[in-house]
């Protein structure tokens, strides 16, 4: 009986993903846009919520981080940096192969206010 309890334990914690995590793949977008971290998270943060209603932005030390996360799993991660030209952007996705509930609405979202 432990070793059933172990297994599933086991199981649920490997379906976890942090943003640390989704920043240790490639990103999807790796792009760099003229707007300043800030113009350019407020442009972006509206279509993310309206694709998927949990999206959230933090500010950084050097600009903005929106995540949408399910549960304790880190689905999207877009982090917006201050670069000498305005802002350096990063889209990190968990599956980015799989469709996803709101997915091709907030990546056309990130690809449109560049």
């Amino acid at each position: 009986m432990r070793i059933l309890i172990v297994a599933v334990a086991v199981v649920m914690l490997a379906g976890c993903t942090t943003p640390a995590d989704l920043k240790g793949g490639k990103a999807t977008i790796s792009a760099s846009s003229s707007k300043v971290p800030k113009q350019y998270a407020l442009c972006v943060m509206p279509k993310w919520q309206d694709a998927r209603s949990g999206a959230t932005m933090t500010e950084t030390e050097n600009g903005y981080r929106l995540i949408v996360a399910t549960d304790s799993t880190a689905e999207e991660l877009l982090e917006v940096n201050r670069s000498a030209s305005g802002s350096t952007v990063a889209l990190y996705q968990r599956r980015s192969w799989a469709p996803g509930y709101g997915r091709a609405s907030m990546e056309t979202a990130v690809r449109d206010f560049l």
